[in-house]
């Protein structure tokens, strides 16, 4: 099957498919399909088993199928969703390694993409094609371009989907994105955000292709490199893969916890429909960070090490707040708890990622990392490392998302190998 005739068969069994009423169905103990929401899992790396423990406890999730090129993966991955699956119901998971398979299936509704980030555009697209909802892990994009095709196909398609985003669910950083938005440390002037080093271009050696893997269709619509395990390391070394690194596959930390804390700082400046006007990198060859960025309010951004790993230190006028995952500082002491006066506009509040998914899903409704934040947080995210590699100042335009530069606009896509591509949906 290519892609062209997937997408199209995709779209007509999607239109001929209705959930029935429970009465219709009837059945003492039978769990109507409106009740339960049948999950394929897309990639099952490391980072896929929080996923299934933390969505396997809500309670009308059920894994039915999951999919990898790397049939080791695969195979641990099918046997402890069926671990998962029989504390509800001793529903089968079965095992494919081309994701088209997957999502041609009737009876999965929703998809979960922990793909390494060179996939998610075509997973994404493929599945509100398809007429799934969609659970994307963060970065959403690996190019801007790409996060606004998301975008529009989960539009068209009337798809929920949840950038996995998920410190938009946790107190310390709801707390923080509250104080900011309605003034508790006076206007914020300048922000600094720690996290590590922009992409670079991979120089890994090529090494032999083990038999279980397929390393022509985990490359996939990327440009083609030979294997190394550091890209895609085996079961048994139980590490994070690094193609988060590497230009073509991944983001560098600028992408894999900048994803997440750039994030923070748009939630809490109120940008998650827009975003920086200007990102200005340090007059250094191969600078690994001192890069700032500005909004068009006057609010600076520094990527800098400002004393503490992974973490956001808010400056204002009357204040200062300092958050990670593991703190909330506050000045003055006393705003970490709280309570927001009857005036103040408070943040989607959720409260855990997974179940406002699920329920985003069944209320046909915006989660609260929906798609269009997803992109815009990933859009930062890939300026930044665009105007690190050209060391240049970049003017850009959050509302046409076009740069001044005719080579940075360039950068806001990729070339896509062989079959693969996004554009027809």
């Amino acid at each position: 099957m290519d892609r062209k005739t997937f997408i199209r068969s995709a779209a007509a069994g999607a239109t001929a498919f209705s959930i029935l009423p429970r009465h219709v169905l009837g059945g003492q103990g039978f769990l109507a399909p409106s009740d339960r929401i049948n999950l394929g899992y897309i990639g099952t790396g490391k980072q896929v088993y929080h996923l299934l423990k933390s969505i396997g406890k809500v309670p009308e999730t059920m894994v039915v199928a999951a999919c990898d090129v790397d049939s080791k993966k695969l195979t641990k991955f099918v046997v402890e969703a069926g671990k998962v699956n029989a504390e509800k119901a001793n529903h089968v998971v079965q095992g494919y390694d081309d994701y088209r398979e997957l999502l041609a299936r009737k009876d999965v509704d929703a998809v979960v993409v922990a793909t390494p980030d060179h996939w998610h555009a075509l997973n994404t697209i493929d599945a509100a094609k398809a007429g799934k909802d969609i659970y994307c892990e963060k970065p959403l994009a690996l190019t801007i371009d790409e996060g606004r095709a998301m975008v529009s196909a989960v539009r068209k398609y009337k798809r929920v989907l949840q950038t996995g985003s998920m410190q938009r669910s946790s107190y310390n950083f709801r707390q923080a994105a509250n104080l900011v938005r309605n003034g508790y440390i006076g206007d914020v002037r300048e922000i600094n955000v720690s996290v590590g080093e922009p992409v670079k271009q991979c120089d890994l050696p090529a090494m032999p292709i083990p038999d279980y893997l397929d390393w022509n269709r985990w490359v996939g619509p990327s440009l083609y490199r030979g294997y190394h395990p550091i890209l895609s390391p085996p079961i048994e070394d139980n590490k994070w893969a690094w193609w988060r690194g590497y230009r073509g596959f991944g983001g560098g930390y600028i992408t894999d916890w900048g994803a997440h804390m750039f994030d923070i700082v748009q939630w809490a400046l109120d940008m998650d429909a827009s975003g920086p006007v200007s990102f200005n990198p340090p007059h250094v060859p191969a600078a690994v960070d001192g890069l700032y960025f500005a909004y068009g309010n006057g609010v600076r951004v520094n990527h800098k090490p400002w004393g503490k790993p992974n973490a956001i230190q808010f400056i204002g006028t009357e204040g200062k707040i300092e958050v990670s995952r593991s703190f909330l500082i506050t000045e003055p002491g006393g705003l970490a708890e709280q309570a927001l006066r009857p005036s103040d506009k408070p943040v989607y509040h959720s409260e855990n990622h997974y179940q406002d998914w699920i329920d985003a899903i069944k209320k046909r409704s915006k989660p609260v990392a929906d798609v269009e934040i997803g992109h815009r947080t990933a859009s930062v995210c890939n300026a930044i490392n665009i105007a690190y590699e050209l060391q240049k100042p970049l003017k850009w335009n959050p509302k046409k998302e076009v740069f001044d530069d005719e080579y940075a606009n360039m950068m806001r896509k990729r070339a896509f190998r062989g079959e693969w591509d996004y554009l027809d949906f």
